[in-house]
Parts: structure tokens; C-alpha cells; sequence
């Protein structure tokens, strides 16, 4: 079979119509099958990798019928909002990177949520002081401009074979027909329930009669399954400009709070007009040399691609092939400490902010910052920023300010198809059960990606990028990337979940499969390291009880204790036109990773 052909529509409004080039639609099942979940999956036809065995079941589905890598990861990230609803769903946002083997170009899509147009810098602020964190996520005020739906109908028109309503149903189907209830569901719902139990209808939905979750049992939301069937049938206006959008500003204006509860749901700013004139941008992709490579990410409303990159090229010098594991641990730790300091003071909405990110990724300007690296001692936190602009060597020549608080969940999933696509896509609802508001009759939770805003200046002695404004879109970390070699063909694409720590977890699994040569699947499942310009270097517990961790503090390096970092999923092109999927071994219950056929 030929390779559909991609749809490069001038598109006036996110909801244009469109038709079918793909083949015909996947045939609708009855029943939903529990899909046993493996780490490393081989072969050909095209691969998926997600947290989750049904989402990566639903888009090798896709794949198997005809449709491209842009087709599958709009399934596969559907049905993460059924079965990852704490994480995911048309009510959050994300960024979405694409690699066409046909033109062997990188496409980017920033589907970041925005702040309502009526927002300003105090839209965290409350009597002259801002709002406690747990205060301000639970709320309306959290709630930004959903931006999921937008992205998915702009990547089909761009790139996709398929419509919407057909890359859908399979999410319908588990919406429908229920997923099975896994030990991290149940874990994620216990930490939320207090807050859950603030709203009736995300209780009556995550609570069934009001308990619990029982592992084994079956979830079923019949009104996520509607809504995506509306969503099919009448397009992304159902979202932006129609029923689905009315009931997602009622919401927000008035939050459905159980009055027994005493929880004081402020009430958010989000209008319809917010909804009406939201677009999915689409952008051009960081770019990065490293050894030969040519690494693409996201650029900024995230901080991702700068991050990563400018962390990358503080490394690039150092042979960290030949670097015992003390070295290597010890000289990514504080490339990660320089390039978030940078992070903070630089990196926000370019659309508001002069965000210099050319010079956060030149290569002058992280020698210019490698030289602070020494091999026998540790730089403090928070190390000062310095002037990508002019650079000076080993300067801190900014006023240091600490790393701002991001939720740490979301989800990530990575896709190739038969014809070389492949699509590296990070989405969110931004922390665990984001606002915690489901919205009445349609199965989704709001997200609470607002408070990814500096709530007030990190430093009030310096420019702060982040803080909130009208229209404009909070700072991420998301960082979806994809490698290619010198002949622009894929070497690796990957990404995850994890708020600041998403940064931390890409590069070190970068450096683990490009420098110290892991498989890609022992590259993920590596204890973690994440420096973030903080006093103390986060470890997972491998590390932390390591005899590696005695040996950097004998340098000065300073530890805490994080039990779970990441949840990374990803492909790597093999030769001869097979794909090999790799997901988590243990992480958030361990990841699934399959491909469209094991043998040629």
C-alpha cells in the first residue's frame, strides 16, 4: 500500500472540515481486551510507545489500517484520556513534534493552554499576597484555555491521512466498554480523593459509589465516550465554539463544588471568547548539534528544547563514553544546574517575553558557561544566570533566582510509522488530577496548567518572564524530542512526563543511549538523577543508596530522596525498516510498547 498523502490545508479556523484521504475506518469492536504490557517491543509496519497497554493498543490499530505516525499518536493520546484521565484529555494541552521522512524535516505544533484575555500579572494574588499553591490549583482561577483538541485537528489538517471522528474511536470504545482498574489508577485517585470528593462529579466518576477503585475492576465513562463522538461528528468547534466549550466556561465561572465540603473553589476568569480565539500554533523546532546529531525539540512557550539543548552543548566537549559513572553523573548534574538557572531568567511566551533562545542555543555561549564545571567541585545553587547575549566565559554575571514549582505528571507518548513518521508528543493536564473538576455530563478533568506561572516574581530584583498575563501561555518543561542522523533520518525520538524533571530525565536519557551507549530501553529504566538549580540534587532510590552517591558528596554535591522520576517512552529506527518501541520497566506501573507486526 502507498503512503497516504498529507493534507496541507490553508485552514482559517481549527475545526475546517475535512475528508478522509486514509483508508477505511478501523472496524468498531464490541468488547475492549485487557493488552498485557511489555517494555521493548521489535519489529516492523511502525511502533507505539505510552504509559499505557489500550492507548498504544489504539494506535497500532490506526497504523494497521492505513493510517501515519500523525494518525496513531492523535488515537493513541485520545484513549490516554480514558485510561490516563489524570494526566491527559481534551481539557488539557501539549506540544507535538513531527519528523516527515518525505521532505526529512522536524514540524512543531505548541498546543500550550493561555491565560483568559482578561488575566494580568495578580491573577494569582490575593489580598496583596499570593495564594497558598493547594489554594489556587483546586479552582477555577487554575483553569487556562484547553488547547489538546486544537492540536490534534491541527496536526491531521497539516500532517494526518485521517479524520478526526475516525482516529477517535477507539478512545470511544474504551470510553465505552471500560479499561482495567491497575494498581498506579488506584494510587493516583487515593492521593486525589479529598480534593475529588470537593467536586460531585469527578467523585461519581473516580469514586464508584464513593469508594475507591477496586484493582481488576473495570472504569467505564460513558460521557467521555459522547463527547468524543461529538467531538468527531461536528469537529474541534464543538470545543472552541460550541456546547462542549459552554460547559467548560460554566465550569470554570462557577466551579461544581459540594457545598458540604467548605472548600472555597475560587471561580476562574475563562469567557468563551478565550475559547473562540485559541489556536494550536504551529513553530519552528529547536535545534541542537551534539556528536554529529541533529537533536529537534520543542521551542518556547516551553523551555524544553532551550534546556535540553543548552545542556547538551555544556556537555558536548566532554568525552562522557570514557567517564566513570561518578564523572559522568557528576558533569550532568551541573550542566542541568547552568542551563535551568538560564531557564529562569530567559525562558517564557515569546509572544510577550524577548526570549533570546538563537543564543541560549549557540554553541559560544554554553562553553562560555562550561567553564564553571570543575572537576573536583560543586556550584552552588541557585547559580546566577548569564547573558546568552554576550557571552563572557565562566560568567554569573545575573542576580540568581530559584526553580518555580511545576506539577510533576502528565504523559508522553512517541510513534513511528511504516513510512519513517515519526511523532514525539508530550500532553498534560499539568499536576496529578489537574484542577480536580471534572466537567458536568462530558468525563474530563480540567487541567490547572496556570500555576505553571510564577504566582509572583521568583526575584523580586529581576525580570520575571513567567508571571501570568493576558492571552499569554505559561512556561513548560515539556521537551518531546526526536535525533536525527547526519543524513536527517531518525536515530531516536523520545520523551515524558514529569514537570521541571522532564528536562533532567530527556537529557540524561539522551546521554544515556547516545554517550554511554545503553539500549534504548535500559537508557529509560536508569536510575535517575534531577538538578534544577536547587541546593539539593533529587536521586531515585538506586542512586541514592549507591556507592556513587558517596563519592559526589565526597565533592560536595548534596542529595534528597525522589521515589519515582519520569515515565519515558520511545523509538529507535533499526535498519531495514524496522522499529524498535521502548517504554518504562517499573514506572507508573511500567509502560507499553508494540509494533504493528514482529516480523517483516
Amino acid at each position: 500500500m502507498g503512503r497516504p498523502g498529507t493534507r496541507k490545508l490553508a485552514v482559517l479556523a481549527v475545526s475546517a472540515a475535512v475528508v478522509s484521504m486514509g483508508a477505511a475506518a478501523p472496524p468498531a469492536a464490541t468488547t475492549s481486551k485487557t493488552v498485557t504490557k511489555v517494555p521493548v517491543a521489535v519489529g516492523y509496519g511502525g511502533a507505539v510507545s505510552s504509559v499505557d497497554a489500550d492507548a498504544s493498543a489504539a494506535g497500532i490499530e490506526v497504523l494497521k489500517h492505513g493510517g501515519n505516525a500523525v494518525d496513531a499518536a492523535v488515537a493513541t493520546a485520545a484513549a490516554l484520556g480514558v485510561t490516563e484521565p489524570y494526566s491527559s484529555g481534551i481539557g488539557g494541552g501539549g506540544y507535538f513534534v513531527y519528523y516527515d521522512a518525505k521532505s526529512r524535516t522536524v514540524q512543531t505544533i505548541d498546543g500550550r493552554e493561555t491565560a483568559p484575555l482578561s488575566a494580568d500579572s495578580d491573577l494569582f494574588v490575593e489580598n496583596g499576597k499570593p495564594l497558598a499553591f493547594a489554594d489556587a490549583v483546586s479552582s477555577g482561577l487554575s483553569v487556562g484555555t484547553p488547547g489538546t483538541a486544537a492540536t490534534w485537528q491541527k496536526a491531521l489538517d497539516e500532517w494526518g491521512s485521517e479524520r478526526l471522528g475516525t482516529v477517535l474511536r477507539p478512545a470511544e470504545r474504551i470510553a465505552r466498554d471500560g479499561f482495567t482498574v491497575d494498581d498506579t489508577f488506584r494510587s493516583q485517585t487515593a492521593s486525589n480523593e479529598t480534593r475529588f470528593r470537593y467536586f460531585p462529579d469527578t467523585a461519581k466518576l473516580f469514586l464508584p459509589n464513593g469508594q475507591l477503585p477496586v484493582v481488576g475492576s473495570r472504569l467505564k465513562n460513558p460521557e467521555l465516550a459522547r463527547t468524543y463522538e461529538e467531538l468527531g461528528r461536528e469537529g474541534v468547534d464543538a470545543v472552541y465554539r460550541g456546547d462542549i466549550g459552554d460547559d467548560i466556561v460554566k465550569t470554570v465561572e462557577h466551579p461544581p463544588v459540594a457545598p458540604a465540603s467548605g472548600w472555597n473553589a475560587r471561580p476562574g476568569k475563562l469567557a468563551e471568547k478565550d475559547l473562540a480565539v485559541y489556536r494550536a500554533k504551529p513553530q519552528a523546532p529547536t535545534r541542537t548539534s551534539y556528536r554529529g546529531l541533529n537533536v529537534y525539540s520543542i521551542a518556547p512557550s516551553s523551555s524544553g528544547g532551550t534546556t535540553v539543548g543548552e545542556a547538551l552543548n555544556i556537555l558536548e566537549k566532554t568525552d562522557l563514553s570514557k567517564a566513570s559513572e561518578v564523572q559522568y553523573l557528576h558533569h550532568f548534574i551541573e550542566a542541568s544546574r547552568i542551563a535551568f538557572a538560564d531557564r529562569g531568567r530567559w525562558v517564557g511566551d515569546p509572544a510577550f517575553e524577548d526570549v533570546p533562545t538563537g543564543q541560549l542555543l549557540s554553541q559560544r555561549y554554553a562553553d562560555s558557561r562550561a567553564c564553571l564545571i570543575k572537576d573536583d567541585a560543586v556550584l552552588t545553587s541557585p547559580l546566577a544566570p548569564g547573558d546568552p547575549r554576550h557571552p563572557a566565559a565562566c560568567g554569573k554575571g545575573g542576580t540568581a533566582a530559584p526553580t518555580t514549582y511545576e506539577g510533576e505528571n502528565t504523559t508522553h507518548l512517541t510513534v513511528a510509522d511504516r513510512w519513517g513518521d515519526v511523532v514525539s508528543y508530550t500532553l498534560t493536564i499539568e499536576q496529578t488530577g489537574g484542577s480536580a473538576m471534572t466537567v458536568p455530563g462530558r468525563g474530563f478533568l480540567l487541567n490547572n496548567e496556570l500555576t505553571d506561572f510564577s504566582f509572583t516574581p521568583a526575584n523580586p530584583a529581576v525580570h520575571d518572564p513567567n508571571l501570568p498575563g493576558p492571552g499569554k501561555r505559561p512556561r513548560s518543561s515539556i521537551s518531546p524530542t526526536i535525533v536525527l542522523d547526519r543524513y536527517d533520518r531518525p536515530v531516536v525520538a523520545l520523551g515524558s512526563p514529569g514537570g521541571a524533571t522532564i528536562i533532567t530525565t530527556v537529557l540524561q536519557t539522551l546521554t544515556e543511549f547516545l554517550d554511554r551507549h545503553l539500549p534504548l530501553v535500559d537508557a529509560i529504566a536508569a536510575p535517575r538523577a534531577s538538578q534544577r538549580n536547587a541546593a539539593k540534587t533529587e536521586l531515585e532510590p538506586a542512586l541514592y543508596d549507591s556507592d556513587a552517591k558517596k563519592q559526589l558528596e565526597a565533592i560536595g554535591h548534596s542529595f534528597t530522596l525522589n521515589p519515582e522520576i519520569g515515565a519515558a517512552t520511545g523509538v529507535q529506527r533499526l535498519p531495514g525498516g524496522k522499529w524498535l518501541a521502548a517504554a518504562e520497566k517499573v514506572r507508573r506501573g511500567g509502560g507499553s510498547a508494540m509494533v504493528v507486526d514482529p516480523a517483516p
